[in-house]
């Protein structure tokens, strides 16, 4: 765990795909379990293939949604991985449209999402290497009194917000 303040570097472009399933029907568990057990098995591929473009995930589950967030080298990378007859995604889909897809006993969606080196902004403190951070590489976050719209490059002439509410460093004087 990283114990100062941290940011994510990335100097290429990258995808960010989400991805998940909502449980519709609890009882109905030959619907959507086989839908839940597919991703596992997309991702022991992924992970085994150094030039898959996976640069790293996180899975977050509540009582009905499996969400989770993937971090792609381009999207070039990610829809060739969607659309290889070879892998486990195609009989994945194939699987979902002719059961749980048909009766709405379990949805899924994705969201994708691609972003140029200049459009994001993190920061991570006293956190493991999560998220971007994972996916990418973490590094120390320059101007600890800078603002998320300042890191964006957007113009802002108002002051930080201290951890007590406090203005910090108001530019305007």
């Amino acid at each position: 765990m990283c114990e100062r303040r941290m940011t994510a570097g990335l100097d290429e472009p990258f995808v960010v795909f989400c991805i998940g399933m909502r449980v519709n029907s609890f009882w109905k568990l030959h619907r959507w379990l086989p839908v839940a057990i597919a991703m596992p098995r997309m991702l022991r591929e992924l992970d085994a293939d150094d030039d898959s473009g996976l640069l790293g995930y996180e899975t977050t589950v509540n009582t009905r949604m499996v969400v989770m967030r993937q971090y792609w080298a381009s999207f070039e990378h990610l829809r060739a991985y969607a659309r290889d007859i070879e892998q486990e995604h195609l009989p994945a889909w194939a699987a979902y449209t002719e059961s749980g897809g048909r009766t709405g006993d379990v949805g899924i969606f994705h969201e994708t999402y691609r972003i140029d080196r200049d459009d994001y902004e993190t920061v991570y403190n006293n956190m493991p290497a999560f998220g971007l951070g994972g996916a990418g590489r973490l590094q120390p976050a320059a101007g600890s009194l800078e603002t998320a719209a300042r890191r964006l490059g957007v113009e802002d002439d108002d002051p930080a917000v201290g951890p007590d509410g406090s203005r910090v460093g108001d530019r305007s004087t």
